[in-house]
């Protein structure tokens, strides 16, 4: 699990939404960079398995999707900004696809926590749909409330972090991590 050091922000006042945009480790390593973000952790949402292993997500059959539970700071980044960030770091417009992550455990999604998130999602997925962000491709991203949250497994937590050169994070997380970096710097945390 990551979270910033020093962070003196109270967990009261701290707002969560679950994020679904493929692989975890794509996700997590986005938003352990993102300023206003103070705690990332991977897991599975939204199944029917209580407590499943990653190896029974892969299989397709337990309905969770590999998502990212993202703590943060309304008062530092708004969740229209959190928003913008997931939109731009995947690919919305694939079903149950992200890149070569086949299945429906790598499904778009964001899973709200409260009703004003979802109205908000709601929102900001019109607006990019109106302003054919996407050339006119339909955004397939499931939304729905938060249910049946598992954390996953210790090694997959902080992936990319241990494990720059692997050849995954070489290859698909680290672009994706360059792309927000450049994309949204005035966005990225000073260390």
């Amino acid at each position: 699990m990551s979270s910033s050091p020093g962070s003196s922000t109270p967990p009261s006042s701290l707002e969560t939404i679950v994020l679904g945009g493929g692989c975890f480790w794509c996700t997590e390593a986005v938003f352990d960079r993102v300023d206003g973000v103070v705690d990332v952790e991977s897991g599975y949402s939204n199944g029917q398995a209580r407590n499943p292993s990653y190896e029974q997500v892969c299989t397709g059959q337990t309905g969770h999707n590999e998502v990212v539970k993202l703590q943060f700071d309304p008062a530092r980044i708004s969740l229209r900004e959190v928003l913008e960030i997931f939109f731009v770091v995947h690919d919305p417009t694939t079903l149950n696809r992200q890149g070569n992550d086949v299945g429906t455990q790598y499904r778009s999604g964001i899973y709200t926590t409260t009703d004003a998130q979802q109205a908000t999602v709601r929102e900001v997925i019109a607006e990019l749909a109106a302003n054919q962000v996407y050339r006119g491709a339909p955004i397939v991203t499931e939304v729905a409330p938060l249910s049946n949250y598992w954390p996953a497994e210790d090694y997959h937590q902080d992936y990319f972090l241990k494990h720059p050169n692997q050849g995954y994070c070489a290859f698909v997380v680290g672009p994706k991590v360059e792309k927000f970096q450049k994309t949204f710097a005035s966005r990225v945390k000073k260390d």
